[in-house]
């Protein structure tokens, strides 16, 4: 039987009507004895309101924003008997529990502990028959889950290939999931009989999100025996264990700042939390009223940490962009900003924070190479290729990047030293309705013009319509931006981290050029190398520019076969 006693504000000292910041539980919640329930603030300290017991709340009759005194009732708990035996049992393993006496918790007596044995008594020998330490001949359902999908949230799903009833095995195909990038299939981490289906085509997803519940085949006594529950298939990648999540979290948080720490404008619950999870509250931004950091706030933090939205930094963050309501100057219109957009923004801002950005800029000759480009333009449609100058323009940078390596390398990890790579793998700028993707060329060393130029028509058309495959994408050792079917001089193109350089082309325009005796008019095309100055240094990148231009004005080679 239970029993229900208030919930009361302790001794506030001389403070009353104190504001309530924040509210930690909710009715039906279960608390032990000393967790937070509620967070006041007074103007000198914040303080959490602790339960006074284990129990259930029953009720609680206030809300962020009003006031309480010392004394005043905000709410029921119901004391369960046995409260304490229960937690006891969930969080120790079953053969643990059936010691003779349970080991009381913090601030009990044995005598508050329900069941327990008087000192020196055998363990019951019911105990040690229970059920919980017999492997079930059935083993228990378990919960299907969407893995880790690295940047991706809100995902589509287009396809479910199981019902209640369906039987699967290990890699079998759950759903599909399409992103504006790819499609994947989701595979079953367990064998057995799909009891219940959670999501349907239409639905949005994310990592975590549950799929369906299962039945795993039975396992038999012998089998289960070792272990009190099987253990998951070792690839399993739709869940990680809280231990692993755990790992991960120390290894990819930044150490804690003790003194900016102590003086972050958070309740001592947040504290509590966050020193639990590892975070440095100087680094979360708070969200409650006057820059309050809140439980939610924590949390976020760590998952944008674990999932690559934000880099941890052990030093100060860079500051804030100030925030402004525009629509107190005129009349504005909110559009979201494109899945793409969304994962391409951080990636960019990151590359530009910890990338030292130089740009080379140069002109080439294409004089002669335009007017066999034009020449061949025809015959090449007739074949159904679309011959355009970004097919010349990466044959070029392959002869280029042979004789200038450390513009197609990578700085490893550690930063001490240069990965070289003997593979050309080109990425290209494609511009589509939803933003801008890099499709990749891989092995483009292989190509000839025509081959180049066919493939760029073929993945550019992938692009437009969403169906680039994730391989497609990955991979570039070297990426070119062409702005020229547009327009524009020259421009500053962001380096396509972990590569160290990008080439941005240009509108071509006629121009005089002094050829020793008079100037004649020559198409000349604009191009920017923006590098890594920590691989390539200034005079690298102008003798790159310029072997770049020579081999651009030397149309016949570019147009020999390749072997």
């Amino acid at each position: 039987m239970a029993t229900v006693i208030d919930i009361v504000i302790p001794d506030l000292g001389d403070f009353a009507d104190v504001d309530v910041i924040e509210v930690l539980v909710k009715r039906g919640d279960r608390v032990a004895r000393e967790d937070g329930l509620i967070t006041l603030e007074t103007d000198k300290a914040a303080m959490d309101v602790p339960a006074p017991d284990f129990g259930t709340i029953e009720e609680l009759t206030v809300k962020v924003g009003d006031k309480v005194s010392t004394g005043d009732v905000i709410g029921r708990l119901a004391i369960e008997k046995g409260d304490t035996v229960l937690i006891q049992t969930i969080t120790e393993p079953p053969e643990e529990t059936t010691a003779a006496t349970p080991q009381a918790t913090k601030g009990e007596s044995p005598k508050e502990i329900t069941g327990a044995a008087p000192q020196g008594a055998k363990a019951a020998p019911s105990k040690k028959a229970a059920p919980a330490v017999t492997p079930p001949a059935e083993a228990e359902p378990q919960t299907l889950k969407i893995p880790d999908l690295g940047d991706f949230t809100d995902v589509d799903v287009i396809e479910v290939h199981v019902t209640e009833g369906s039987e699967v095995r290990i890699d079998d195909a759950l759903v599909t999931l399409e992103t504006d990038k790819a499609a994947m299939d989701v595979p079953s981490t367990v064998a057995g009989t799909i009891e219940a289906v959670m999501i349907k085509v239409g639905d949005k997803v994310s990592e975590g999100t549950e799929i369906a519940v299962i039945r795993p085949t039975a396992t038999s006594p012998e089998q289960a025996q070792p272990a009190p529950k099987p253990a998951p298939a070792a690839p399993a990648p739709a869940a990680q264990s809280p231990p692993a999540a755990t790992v991960q979290a120390e290894q990819s948080l930044p150490p804690i700042d003790e003194a900016g720490f102590s003086k972050a404008h958070a309740s001592p619950s947040v504290r509590k939390l966050a020193r639990e999870l590892g975070v440095d509250l100087v680094q979360v931004r708070g969200s409650g009223p006057k820059k309050r950091i809140l439980h939610d706030d924590v949390k976020a933090f760590v998952k944008a940490i674990l999932t690559g939205e934000r880099a941890a930094t052990a030093g100060p963050q860079l500051p804030q962009v100030p925030q402004v309501d525009f629509a107190k100057f005129g009349e504005v219109e909110t559009q979201p900003l494109t899945r793409i957009q969304k994962i391409a923004g951080p990636r960019l801002q990151a590359s530009w924070i910890n990338l030292p950005h130089v740009t080379q800029h140069d002109l080439a000759d294409i004089t002669e190479l335009e007017a066999r480009r034009q020449e061949l333009k025809g015959p090449a449609k007739e074949k159904g290729i679309s011959l355009t100058p970004l097919a010349f323009i990466m044959k070029a940078c392959i002869a280029t990047l042979k004789e200038y390596p450390k513009a197609n390398a990578s700085l490893a990890a550690d930063g001490k030293s240069l990965v070289i790579k003997k593979y050309f793998h080109l990425g290209f700028a494609a511009d589509t309705e939803h933003g801008l993707m890099v499709p990749v060329i891989h092995d483009a060393d292989r190509m000839d013009v025509y081959d180049l130029a066919q493939a760029l028509g073929e993945l550019s058309a992938d692009a437009r319509a969403g169906k680039l495959k994730v391989n497609q994408m990955q991979g570039a050792s070297f990426t070119i931006s062409s702005l020229g079917g547009i327009g524009g001089t020259a421009f500053t193109p962001i380096v396509n981290a972990p590569e160290v350089a990008i080439l941005g082309v240009s509108r071509s325009s006629m121009q005089p050029v002094w050829n020793g005796s008079e100037f004649e008019p020559r198409l000349m095309l604009p191009i920017s190398l923006s590098y890594d100055h920590r691989v390539i240094d200034g005079a690298y990148a102008v003798r790159f520019t310029t072997h770049l231009c020579q081999t651009l004005s030397d149309v016949d080679a570019l147009l020999e076969a390749t072997p």
